[in-house]
């Protein structure tokens, strides 16, 4: 908790600077926000409960970027002699267009969670994970397929587990969106923890404060994914509320 407290600082302070070096075009971007669930791939990760988050991103004029995001959580610290409260994303890739419309996104993430001891625990591998991913956008649709080097969230022996996902996000005027999207997760190895996700999402932005609500859900295996804590299904069909600025 005490790393993304000092993240969403750090985050609070950057502006300031920004504002009096008075750049014509800032290339980073800020953002803070807290939703009523963190859900990811349609899971739960913190245990039903809501979160704080935040992120930096630069976005360099040639197509680079880089950036990082946090999150509190809840699922590691859930699992006995497991301790992170805290997921820290970092990435970078290239974006550019390939042709007339068509966007090509290539990169890699890094999910760090420190200090998370899951090596330690049996049957339970580190949970750091790091994917390569590619997505191609043509208008309001983006496919993108995202590959694990290493084990996947903890899971032995699951290098090499792929997820793709199709969204779209649909401009439907005066700052609201519609998003709707769809994601299979593949874990090597292990074909109870693979699943679909869904997901439906309207969102409005008041001038940078964007309040959004999703409908989530998956087919996971109930079982599977169930909550060390309290034993509740991570993946059940949910509205999730959220509420974030970005600057």
């Amino acid at each position: 908790m005490k790393t993304l407290v000092s993240l969403l600082a750090i985050v609070a302070a950057v502006p300031a600077f920004a504002e009096e070096a008075a750049a014509p075009a800032d290339p980073l971007s800020f953002n803070v926000g807290a939703v009523s669930e963190y859900r990811y791939r349609g899971i739960s990760q913190s245990r039903l409960k809501p979160a704080l988050q935040g992120g930096i991103d630069y976005a360099a004029p040639n197509g680079f970027y880089v950036g990082t995001w946090a999150s509190t959580i809840k699922w590691i610290k859930d699992i006995p002699g497991g301790d992170s409260d805290v997921e820290i994303d970092l990435y970078g890739g290239y974006k550019t267009e390939v042709a007339k419309g068509l966007t090509l996104d290539v990169g890699g993430l890094y999910y760090l969670y420190p200090s998370n001891n899951l090596k330690n625990m049996p049957g339970f591998a580190n949970a750091n994970t790091f994917e390569v991913y590619g997505a191609l956008t043509f208008g309001p649709v983006t496919a993108k397929y995202s590959h694990s080097t290493t084990n996947l969230f903890g899971n032995v022996n699951s290098k090499n587990s792929g997820y793709f996902d199709v969204t779209a996000n649909f401009d439907l005027g005066d700052g609201i969106t519609l998003a709707p999207h769809v994601g299979h997760q593949t874990i090597k190895h292990l074909a109870a923890g693979s699943y679909t996700d869904y997901s439906l999402t309207l969102a409005k932005d008041f001038s940078g404060l964007v309040l959004s609500g999703a409908v989530v859900g998956t087919d996971a295996d109930k079982s599977f994914y169930a909550s060390p804590a309290n034993g509740k299904f991570l993946g059940k069909t949910t509205l999730v509320v959220g509420l974030k600025k970005t600057f």
